[in-house]
């Protein structure tokens, strides 16, 4: 953990408290808890405000499951305090937390065992996708049972027994549960603010993320949106400035994208499904035959007018090469306009650019397209 932890005291002052200071901004640490609609008890002391962002975040979900309490389990923001490689690890939940740390710890040595009540791993992303990332996860190790859950667990100190709802048992020396999120919001008075909340806690806010009371807003993981840090940071300066000057900034929602960081990564953007999409598989791609790396795959799919509407990678380095994609469907571009630009070579990028020529030339075989080519051809050879 030395590295993780090196990684982020070199991250950190970035957004620390003192950087904030030299920018100007008054910091108090403290509980902060609404005592009207208009002002903030900080430590027991009341201070009013003209406008403000909520922006506490949430928090992992620990399930209400027997015994688990007493196993004193891990979670994601937890796990980084521990000092010695659990021998036997037992990993709830088979989404993006879980399946990148499942697979870490797989590979720094532990007997790793991931329990996902799902038919599979990554169930929201594409098919082809998780069935990439199953195969990846086997071969480093990793002991997945899925379409089962966690029922009991069952020990003390250290040696400890998870049963299944199939059944079967578990051992394990230490449990990571990442079986989701829910937002910080219990503890903040909301009532007296006049902010409403979801039936999940989350704060419900307009598209310019104006919570109920108008002279709050609120932006990251506490609002129900994706809850992505790139996300949380968008969305930040978006509630801000509608807060601060007060502009009429609005979320998009069209092009945002989501990275698993696995080996290999797992990076999709906007709709699964399309008029038309195409698929190009990495033993087609140079870059990925040289390094002999060719478990992946690029997608693209296209709506009307032939504009990519979606796109999903596997691979490595899979978030950098979407990049491409999330601009093209924020910009309403089309496969035509990815195969007209020039491209690196050899790169993993090649994958995006060769589906998009793959796509424009589909269009180009169409029987009125294919017509008017080859009238036009007739007429040079004059």
């Amino acid at each position: 953990m030395a590295h993780v932890r090196q990684s982020i005291s070199s991250i950190e002052p970035h957004d620390s408290p003192e950087t904030l200071r030299k920018a100007g901004v008054r910091v108090v640490r403290g509980d902060a808890t609404f005592d009207g609609e208009k002002s903030v008890s900080i430590n027991g002391r009341s201070v009013p405000f003209t406008r403000a962002l909520i922006a506490t975040g949430a928090h992992p979900v620990l399930p209400n499951i027997p015994g688990l309490e007493s196993a004193s389990p891990l979670t994601s923001e937890t796990l980084w305090r521990i000092d010695t490689l659990p021998a036997r690890l037992l990993v709830l939940g088979g989404g993006s937390i879980g399946c990148e740390l499942g697979q870490a710890f797989a590979r720094l040595g532990s007997n790793v065992t991931l329990v996902e009540s799902l038919p599979t791993v990554l169930a929201r992303e594409d098919t082809d996708a998780a069935e990439l990332i199953t195969a990846a996860l086997t071969r480093d190790g990793v002991t997945l049972r899925t379409n089962v859950g966690l029922q009991r667990v069952l020990g003390t100190g250290g040696n400890w027994r998870a049963e299944l709802s199939d059944g079967s048992t578990v051992n394990f020396d230490q449990i990571l549960v990442a079986v989701g999120r829910a937002p910080r919001t219990d503890a903040l008075g909301l009532a007296a603010a006049s902010v409403d909340t979801d039936q999940r806690g989350f704060v419900v806010v307009s598209n310019s993320l104006q919570t109920t009371n108008a002279a709050i807003w609120a932006a990251g993981d506490l609002t129900g949106y994706p809850p992505f840090t790139h996300v949380a940071g968008m969305h930040g300066s978006i509630a801000a400035s509608n807060a601060v000057l007060g502009l009429r900034r609005k979320v998009d929602l069209t092009a945002i994208p989501r990275v698993t960081f696995t080996s290999p990564e797992v990076a999709a953007v906007g709709a699964a499904t399309g008029k038309q999409s195409h698929t190009l598989w990495h033993a087609d791609v140079d870059r990925a035959v040289a390094e002999q790396d060719m478990a992946g795959f690029s997608r693209l799919v296209l709506g009307r007018r032939g504009k990519v509407i979606g796109a999903t990678i596997v691979g490595p380095r899979a978030g950098e090469s979407l990049a491409e994609a999330v601009l093209a469907i924020k910009k309403g571009l089309t496969a035509t306009d990815i195969a007209g630009s020039i491209h690196a070579y050899p790169t993993y990028g090649d994958g995006v650019w060769n589906a998009a020529v793959a796509l424009a030339q589909g269009r180009l075989k169409k029987p009125l397209t294919r017509f008017f080519l080859r009238r036009l051809v007739q007429l040079r050879r004059r």
